[in-house]
């Protein structure tokens, strides 16, 4: 019986009719302590999807970095006086799938049942003891703790979280943001079981708090469901907002040391934010400038008519406050400048240009006819839900979609263009073997 249910769950849980794309209203209220709930039925499969999600990514670290993930990561540790193998077990048992983790806006935890009572049950006071009552054993905290130092060891025999990690602090300076999601030396050297409790108390609270709820059961079994999970969890406050990321006043080059064959190289600025005015325009400019894979002009410049990387990339990013704009490829050492060199002129090409007029038809043909793909099951809507309710989204955010990339036109594109992107304030971090340079920092 266990095997079948494992395969059920695995089966994509269609929330359309082959004919049509759109998505039914969300539904939204909010529980006796403050938790924001949104909810969408979908009764073709007996399954459930579940996402709760807090302000509490490590952004809210405050000088402990690494504190988000790690309090994250020991909530099924332990809980309600068991071990953690003994919670897995029960999630096993009844062909449920839980799990957490924590970026730089959020942590989260998420299940996936079947919603017969006899296997929907017993998962969601499992979830709900995690939730509500973890234990923090001293044990477990010193094991995740002990992990994390060697993942930290391993990020550092890494070009590529090397440079991740020098153009995430480098981007944002003193802003929240620059805290490593996995910690620091330092911070994890320092961490206590009492900075977990304390900040588990603090933001794991209700109104701090959304929950996503895709799945065939009703409003009103929705509504029982959320009211019990949050039940045991004290109400307290949402977070104040982040502070606003500061602009890039220059241009910097940080080089560093590594002994590598490839240079991986990272360029990027503060780019947009949730529900940004320029959101939309900014997201079709780039599809075709270096979001679309092999179709991009910078694969196209750079790879396929000079050879100069196998791979190159460029995206926005936007979180609660402007995520980056990043670009990113890796070459070799000894081409590495004249990658950046090319790079650099694209960027500015493109900045004042835009796109073509085919380029960008391709790119709208593209984005609107894949964007049903990217709701076709319970598990990719209950990820839609989580970031409407967690960004303050529109509820018709995801049957607007089409319509607003549809409306974007090459004059649109170019005017935020030249607002939003500044390629002479740009970050630059290159990492590999460097051949001598007065701004080259050894790793």
């Amino acid at each position: 019986m266990a095997v079948k249910i494992l395969r059920l769950l695995l089966l994509p849980c269609l929330f359309f009719a082959k004919s049509a794309w759109a998505v039914p209203e969300i539904q939204h209220w909010q529980t006796d302590n403050g938790a924001r709930v949104y909810f969408l039925p979908a009764m073709d499969l007996p399954m459930l999807d579940i996402n709760i999600v807090f302000d509490a990514g490590s952004a809210r670290d405050a000088g402990k970095a690494g504190l988000a993930l790690l309090t994250n990561g020991m909530l099924s540790e332990g809980a309600a006086g068991k071990d953690a193998q003994f919670l897995a077990e029960q999630f096993e048992n009844v062909g449920a799938n839980f799990g957490n983790g924590a970026l730089k806006d959020m942590a989260m935890l998420t299940l996936r049942s079947l919603t017969e009572e006899r296997y929907l049950n017993p998962a969601l006071k499992n979830l709900k003891n995690i939730l509500t009552n973890p234990d923090f054993p001293e044990t477990a905290f010193n094991r995740e703790l002990g992990r994390m130092k060697i993942s930290l060891k391993a990020r550092r025999q890494s070009p590529s979280s090397v440079a991740s990690e020098a153009f995430v602090k480098n981007l944002y300076g003193d802003h929240p943001y620059a805290s490593p999601t996995g910690g620091t030396e330092k911070s994890l050297n320092t961490m206590r079981l009492a900075d977990l409790k304390a900040y588990y108390k603090k933001y794991y609270v209700a109104k701090n708090a959304v929950v996503a709820i895709v799945g065939k059961v009703t409003r009103q079994q929705a509504e029982q469901i959320s009211k019990d999970l949050f039940s045991g969890l004290a109400a307290g406050e949402r977070v104040q907002p982040l502070p606003e990321v500061k602009p890039l006043t220059e241009s910097k080059t940080i080089r560093i040391d590594f002994p590598s064959r490839q240079s991986h190289i990272l360029m990027g600025q503060p780019g947009v934010k949730r529900g940004d005015k320029d959101y939309f325009t900014l997201y079709v400019a780039n599809h075709p400038f270096g979001g679309s894979g092999f179709a991009s002009r910078l694969m196209d410049e750079v790879r396929e008519k000079r050879g100069l990387a196998y791979s190159i990339h460029s995206y926005f990013s936007p979180m609660r406050q402007l995520g980056p704009f990043q670009l990113g490829l890796q070459t070799r050492n000894d081409q590495a400048q004249q990658a950046l060199d090319l790079v650099n002129a694209e960027l500015k090409k493109y900045v004042v240009e835009g796109p073509k007029a085919e380029e960008l038809n391709a790119s709208l043909k593209n984005i609107t006819g894949g964007f049903p793909l990217r709701v076709d099951s319970n598990k990719k809507l209950v990820g839609y839900l989580a970031m409407i309710g967690f960004y303050d989204l529109p509820l018709n955010y995801m049957n607007e979609f089409v319509g607003k990339i549809k409306s974007v036109n090459i004059e649109m594109i170019k005017d935020a263009l030249k607002r939003r992107v500044q390629p002479d304030k740009m970050l630059t971090v290159i990492v590999g073997a460097q051949t001598g340079s007065d701004t080259t920092k050894t790793h």
